[in-house]
């Protein structure tokens, strides 16, 4: 019986020393976790170049056109009248093509007051309304000054009474 008694302590020993074990192995792998993020972000917060190799990036530096302000008379299917009051100005790349597309002015105005002319109060509403006008009159401009190309429009005055 003796025996029998030795055997049962040593099989009640082997599952509390395999938990211990465990607990042990889990404790080490965080501790090796926690120092690797660590280290990690210690290496990764002191990324800066050098001076000597810091890429330099040059501004990019456009040039306006400002147009004369338009005013024009919206679409108005019944009868009360609506008026759009408009100053705009064009960004373009060098001065060379603003001394390009300064002869070609009258052409851009005429594109622009013919398509202002067909809107309805309603398609200048809100911040979508505003966009879509900006994208139209950026092609417009860029039809009637081709072979240049205006980067942009920039709204400097939208009045809609």
């Amino acid at each position: 019986m003796a025996a029998d008694a030795e055997i049962d302590e040593g099989a009640a020993e082997a599952p509390k020393s395999k938990k211990k074990l465990f607990i042990i192995i889990g404790a080490a792998a965080v501790v090796i976790m926690v120092a690797g993020a660590g280290l990690f972000v210690v290496l990764s917060g002191n990324s800066a170049p050098a001076p000597d190799e810091a890429k330099v990036i040059a501004a990019h530096q456009s040039f306006i056109f400002n147009l004369p302000p338009m005013t024009v008379n919206l679409n108005t299917a019944g009868g009360d009248e609506a008026f759009l009051k408009l100053t705009v100005a064009l960004e373009v790349a060098n001065e060379e093509v603003m001394t390009e597309i300064q002869p070609r002015m009258a052409k851009v105005v005429d594109a622009f007051q013919v398509y202002l002319r067909e809107l309805r109060k309603s398609d200048l509403e809100g911040s979508a309304g505003i966009y879509r006008l900006k994208e139209e009159l950026l092609r417009r401009v860029n039809v009637a000054i081709y072979p240049s190309n205006v980067e942009s429009i920039l709204f400097k005055e939208i009045l809609v009474q």
